[in-house]
């Protein structure tokens, strides 16, 4: 990227003032060296962004951004509805409220000696992965309706997990506002037989070590200790949620001249959220929260029972759960003024600063743990939401490394069974039914996740805790 459009404001933040039909600046946070890797195509979708109705101080993008459909994955933007703002399904993406969920298990790494590769193959057989993946829970429609109202709250109902579980997700485990009269009925069977899966691209169940400890007061906050061993979930709402985005993405796009609505791209598709179809669509997002919620709820439970097996005396209790594809209404100051906000992260993670009452009370005064997935051999973290995020970007930090290569440049570069082997002499098992997806998520695919996490620590948008390193890696 061309950082010459930019004002350097910091070591880590770039604004590109108002210019053409934008109405606030565009504001990437990264490293000079993430800057000049990025695409331009980021530069210029931030900035469409910032032409969108009744967007309130600036349009965002994280460290780890990269072109996406409409918004930039890792793109950040609020919404006045009191001043025509507007909701895009593009905003959100396809993949509604896929987020990641780190489970702490009360092991050592050194527990695993002589058990990781027969707890690869259970975990590999009982996760359902990959391209069209199927669960053994088959829902019927009032089912259905009961998930997409319930979400964690109802999978722990039906014996999945515990109350304990609830306490500790983002939302309590369950979207208010949700409505399943407002999901297709294409979405809902779509979504029939996937609940319990992780489905394909980069979702993934690992098991990881606590490798260091960056933060000892707050990893301490967290129940995280040097040599633990944790498990991550990474997916989201699946075939339903990616119909939902279709849905409406095809029915904002004609709608927006209805509204009057100059879109700079037909991929930002929007609707005021004060329209029929703006709060249709919130109905039918929130319902889809609801849905990868209860999704990562019964994986969480699965991965419990084979654990079991192994370590009959392990005790798998969850840290946190947090989404990164949403638009939520929040409360934030805007110049002085207290404001309720549609917040859209689209590749980005809540990061509540410390003292939120939005953020559990036995984490609050740490911050929210902020869930930062790697990609197989690569490094994830665990940050914490600072006071400082709040004012810099609504509360938001990156969710992930960012893609630095498509999946057909990857596909074209590397194999999956040579990724696999090479990841397996480092200590690393992959498991996975597609050598295909492993080659599209390889490691060298992805922009350096250190670095990543470094630019959004001295951003000031979260704080690093601590490192996690794989050792299983069960991938969709």
């Amino acid at each position: 990227m061309d950082t010459s459009k930019f004002i350097r404001q910091s070591e880590t933040k770039w604004e590109a003032p108002p210019h053409g039909a934008m109405h606030v600046p565009a504001i990437i946070f990264a490293s000079e060296r993430l800057m000049r890797a990025m695409d331009d195509k980021v530069f210029e979708q931030t900035c469409n962004v910032a032409m969108l109705p009744g967007i309130v101080k600036a349009a965002y993008a994280m460290p780890d951004a990269h072109w996406g459909y409409g918004f930039p994955i890792g793109g950040v933007a609020a919404f006045d509805p009191d001043q025509g703002g507007v909701v895009s399904a593009g905003g959100v993406g396809f993949d509604i409220s896929c987020g990641v969920r780190l489970i702490k298990t009360g092991l050592k790494d050194t527990e695993l000696e002589g058990k990781k590769q027969a707890l690869a193959e259970a975990l590999f057989h009982a996760i359902p992965a990959g391209v069209g993946s199927r669960g053994a829970l088959r829902l019927s429609p009032a089912e259905m309706d009961r998930m997409l109202l319930g979400g964690a709250q109802w999978a722990v109902a039906q014996g999945y997990g515990t109350a304990d579980d609830i306490s500790v997700t983002e939302e309590s485990g369950r979207m208010e506002g949700a409505d399943p009269d407002l999901v297709s009925d294409a979405a809902k069977h779509r979504q029939r037989e996937e609940m319990g899966t992780l489905g394909s691209g980069n979702h993934y169940l690992e098991v990881q070590r606590v490798g260091a400890i960056l933060d000892a007061t707050i990893a301490a906050g967290f129940g995280l200790h040097a040599g633990d061993i944790v498990i991550s979930i990474h997916c989201g709402s699946r075939g339903l949620g990616h119909q939902i985005g279709t849905e409406f993405l095809r029915e904002m796009a004609w709608a927006a001249q209805q509204h009057q609505i100059i879109l700079p791209d037909r991929e930002l598709a929007c609707a005021p959220i004060n329209s029929e179809l703006g709060q249709r669509y919130l109905g039918a997002m929130r319902a889809a929260i609801n849905c990868a919620l209860a999704n990562r709820q019964i994986l969480t439970q699965a991965t419990r029972d084979v654990f079991a097996r192994f370590f009959p005396s392990a005790s798998l209790s969850l840290l946190y759960d947090v989404s990164h594809n949403t638009c939520k209404l929040e409360e934030h100051e805007v110049d002085g003024q207290a404001r309720k906000l549609f917040v859209h992260r689209k590749g980005a993670t809540r990061a509540f600063g410390p003292g939120h009452p939005s953020i559990p009370a036995p984490l609050r005064r740490f911050g929210q743990p902020v869930l930062i997935g790697g990609s197989m051999g690569t490094a994830s973290y665990v940050l914490a939401g600072t006071a400082q995020s709040m004012s810099l970007s609504f509360g938001s930090a990156c969710h992930g490394a960012g893609r630095s290569m498509s999946r057909h440049q990857a596909l074209k570069q590397y194999g999956g069974r040579q990724v696999a082997r090479e990841l397996e002499a480092r200590g690393i098992l992959v498991r996975s039914p597609s050598m295909r997806g492993v080659a599209e998520e390889a490691p060298e695919a992805y922009k350096d996740v250190n670095e990543v996490v470094d630019a959004a620590d001295r951003a000031g948008l979260a704080r690093t805790v601590a490192r996690l390193e794989p050792r299983i890696c069960i991938k969709g």
